[in-house]
C-alpha cells in the first residue's frame, strides 16, 4: 500500500516523456517542449571559438589561409569522414582472416533421478571452454571486390578532403580580396569626401566675396552629402567583409582582422601561363575530378563482387572444446571426467536460383560503371570551361586595371584643373562638381580593377587546382 502514491507520478512522468517527443501540435505557433532544454544547453558549448585573432598583428594572405585550414570546422569534418572510410576499409580487410570466438561455460545441474520406487538427487557441475573458428576459404573474389571498393572510397574521401581545402583556400582568398576592395573603397570615399569639402569651402568663400550664387553653394553641399553617404556605404561593406573573412577562418564574426593595404599587395603585370597548360594541370590535379575517377574504380570493384555471387563459396568451421564434468549422486561417491572434444566441418554454399537477382545486380554494376565514366567526362568538360572562363577573366582584368589607372590619372588632372579654373572664375561650379564626380568614380574603379586582378588570379588557381599543390604556399598572390 505504501507504494501506491508513486504509481500516478510514474505514469505522469512516462506520459510526459512520450508526448514530449511528438510533432508540434499546431502549425500556428512555434514548437516548444521541455525535452529541448538539454539540447539548447548543449548548443552553448559550441558557440565559443577556440582561437582568437591578434588585434595588433597585420596578417598576410598566406597566414590567414594557414589559420583557416587549422581552425575552420569544415576541414575537420572532411578529415573525420576520411578516417571513417579508412576504418571501413579495415572492416572489409578483416574478412580475409578467420573469426575466432572464445566461449567459457560453467554451471551446475541438480535433479531428482527416479530409480524404481525411489528418487535420488544427482548433482553435475560442468566446466567448459571452447573456441569457435569460422573462415571462408574460397569466394571467387567477393571479398576482394568489397576490399577494392572500400579502397576506392578511401581514395575518394581523401580527394574530397583535399577539395575541401581547395574550396576553403578560395573562400579565404575571396573574403580577403573583398576586404581589400572595401578598405580601398573606404580610402577612395574619404578622398572624395575631402575633395567635396574643398569644393564646398571654395564655393562658400566665393559666395561670401560675392563671386558665386547660393545655388552653387547648395550644389556643393549636395555633393558633400553624397560623398558622406558613399563613405558610410563603404564602411558598412568593410564591416561585412571583416565578418566574412573571420567566419572563413573559423573565428568569431566579431573579430577584427588587420591586413596589408592594397598598395602593399604585389600583383603581376601579366599571366605567364598558357590556357592549355592551365587546363592540362586542372585535368591532372583537380581533387573533385580525381574523386570521381576513384568512383569508377569503386563501380568496377562492385562488379567483381556481383560476378562472384554466381559461384559457390567454401568455408571451414572448427570448434575445439575442453570439458571437465563432475557428478555426485546420493549415497555414491563423486565422479569426474575431462576430455577435449569438438568438430571440424567444411561447408559449400551455392545459390542455385534467386529469381534473377544476381543477374540484375551485375547489370546494375555495369550501368554504374558506365554512369561513373560519363560523369567523369562531364566533369572534365566543366573543368575545361571553368579554366577557360577564369583565364579569359584574368586576361581581361589586366587591361581593365591599366585603363582604370589611366582614367584615375586623367580624372585627377581634370579635377585639379577645374578647381583651379573655378577659383579664378573661369569655370562654373557645375564643371567642378562634374569633375569631382568623375574623379570619385575613377578612384572606385581603380580600386575595383586592382582587386579584380587578384580575384581573377585566385579564381584561376582555384579552377586549375594549383592552390593546394606543394609549391602553392610560396606563389599565392
Amino acid at each position: 500500500m505504501r507504494f501506491r502514491p508513486a504509481i500516478p507520478f510514474l505514469t505522469l512522468l512516462l506520459t510526459w516523456y512520450l508526448f514530449a517527443q511528438d510533432a508540434p501540435s499546431t502549425f500556428e505557433h512555434p514548437w516548444r517542449a521541455p525535452s529541448t532544454l538539454h539540447v539548447e544547453a548543449d548548443s552553448k558549448h559550441f558557440r565559443e571559438s577556440r582561437f582568437s585573432i591578434e588585434p595588433d598583428r597585420t596578417y598576410s594572405l598566406a597566414e590567414l589561409i594557414d589559420l583557416a585550414e587549422a581552425h575552420n570546422p569544415e576541414t575537420r569534418v572532411a578529415w573525420e569522414s576520411a578516417r571513417a572510410e579508412a576504418a571501413a576499409l579495415g572492416i572489409a580487410r578483416s574478412e580475409l582472416y578467420p573469426a575466432v570466438t572464445a566461449v567459457a561455460l560453467s554451471g551446475v545441474d541438480r535433479s531428482e533421478v527416479p530409480l524404481g520406487s525411489q528418487f535420488y538427487r544427482q548433482t553435475v557441475p560442468v566446466l567448459q571452454a571452447s573456441l569457435d573458428l569460422n573462415y571462408t576459404i574460397v569466394d571467387f573474389g567477393a571479398r576482394r571486390g568489397r576490399i577494392t571498393a572500400e579502397s576506392a572510397r578511401v581514395l575518394a574521401a581523401n580527394f574530397t578532403f583535399n577539395d575541401v581545402h581547395r574550396k576553403l583556400i578560395y573562400q579565404v582568398q575571396q573574403a580577403y580580396y573583398r576586404l581589400l576592395n572595401a578598405m580601398g573603397q573606404e580610402a577612395a570615399a574619404r578622398a572624395s569626401l575631402a575633395n567635396a569639402q574643398t569644393v564646398q569651402q571654395a564655393a562658400e568663400e566665393r559666395l561670401h566675396n560675392g563671386l558665386a550664387t547660393l545655388p552653387d553653394v547648395l550644389e556643393a553641399r549636395s555633393a558633400t552629402a553624397r560623398a558622406q553617404y558613399d563613405l558610410q556605404a563603404a564602411l558598412g561593406a568593410e564591416e561585412i567583409a571583416q565578418g566574412d573573412l573571420a567566419t572563413a577562418l573559423g573565428a568569431s564574426a566579431t573579430a577584427t582582422i588587420r591586413i596589408q593595404p592594397l598598395s602593399e599587395v604585389p600583383t603581376p603585370e601579366s599571366v605567364d601561363d598558357s590556357v592549355k597548360a592551365a587546363i592540362d594541370r586542372a585535368l591532372d590535379q583537380r581533387p573533385d575530378l580525381l574523386a570521381e575517377v576513384a568512383g569508377i574504380h569503386e563501380a568496377i570493384a562492385q562488379r567483381t563482387e556481383a560476378r562472384a555471387a554466381f559461384f559457390p563459396s567454401v568455408a571451414v568451421r572448427a570448434n575445439p572444446t575442453a570439458q571437465s564434468s563432475y557428478i555426485q549422486q546420493q549415497n555414491l561417491p563423486w565422479g569426474h571426467t575431462s576430455d577435449l572434444t569438438g568438430e571440424v566441418a567444411l561447408s559449400l554454399s551455392w545459390t542455385v536460383f534467386d529469381g534473377g537477382a544476381r543477374k540484375s545486380r551485375l547489370a546494375q554494376a555495369e550501368a554504374e560503371i558506365r554512369g561513373a565514366e560519363a560523369q567523369v567526362s562531364a566533369t572534365r568538360d566543366q573543368i575545361e570551361d571553368q579554366v577557360w572562363r577564369a583565364y579569359s577573366n584574368l586576361n581581361t582584368a589586366f587591361p581593365q586595371r591599366d585603363a582604370a589607372n589611366a582614367l584615375l590619372d586623367a580624372a585627377t588632372q581634370s579635377y585639379a584643373a577645374a578647381l583651379e579654373s573655378y577659383n579664378y572664375g573661369v569655370r562654373n561650379l557645375l564643371d567642378v562638381t562634374a569633375a569631382q564626380k568623375v574623379l570619385a568614380q575613377a578612384r572606385s574603379q581603380d580600386v575595383l580593377a586592382r582587386t579584380q586582378v587578384l580575384t581573377a588570379l585566385a579564381d584561376l588557381a582555384f579552377r586549375a587546382g594549383d592552390s593546394i599543390q606543394a609549391n602553392a604556399r610560396k606563389t599565392r598572390p
